[in-house]
């Protein structure tokens, strides 16, 4: 599993013309699922990601995590981040899990940052989406689990 995670003010993804999912200052996850990911790993990813301390204490250090500050958190399946480009110029996506594998742990990475009490907002599954965002900072990392 493959997460890029990005600190912004504002995010939304638009799936033919209309938001389906929009938040203000907070996290954008791009999420890719991998063959053999798991539930575990899973929520082992998000809660790492809720606890990363990212964001900026009174004194401007990055010491806070999403979770301190109340912010929103934007996940969007993506399963390009598993492509493969060790060889050639074609990603490979053999890694990638299979739609009816990755479809319901992403729905349980949408359940698992609700469940943490963050107001969670997802994409829409296996559709072309259009991502939008404010970085900020710009801080960006990227997880594995």
């Amino acid at each position: 599993m493959k997460a890029v995670v990005q600190r912004v003010l504002e995010a939304e993804v638009v799936v033919e013309g209309c938001a389906v999912g929009k938040i203000g200052p907070g996290l954008l996850t791009l999420l890719g699922i991998e063959a053999g990911d798991t539930e575990e790993d899973l929520a082992r990813l998000v809660e790492k990601i809720l606890k990363l301390r990212i964001f900026d204490d009174a004194g401007g250090k990055m010491n806070l995590s999403l979770l301190d500050t109340r912010g929103s958190h934007l996940i969007v399946s993506q399963f390009t981040l598993c492509g493969d480009t060790s060889r050639g110029n074609r990603p490979s996506f053999l890694t990638a899990a299979r739609p009816e594998a990755a479809k319901p742990l992403y729905e349980k990475a949408l359940e698992v940052s609700r469940l943490a009490g963050v107001l969670t907002e997802g994409g829409q599954f296996q559709t072309d989406m259009k991502v939008r965002l404010v970085n900020d900072g710009p801080v960006t990392l990227i997880l594995e689990s």
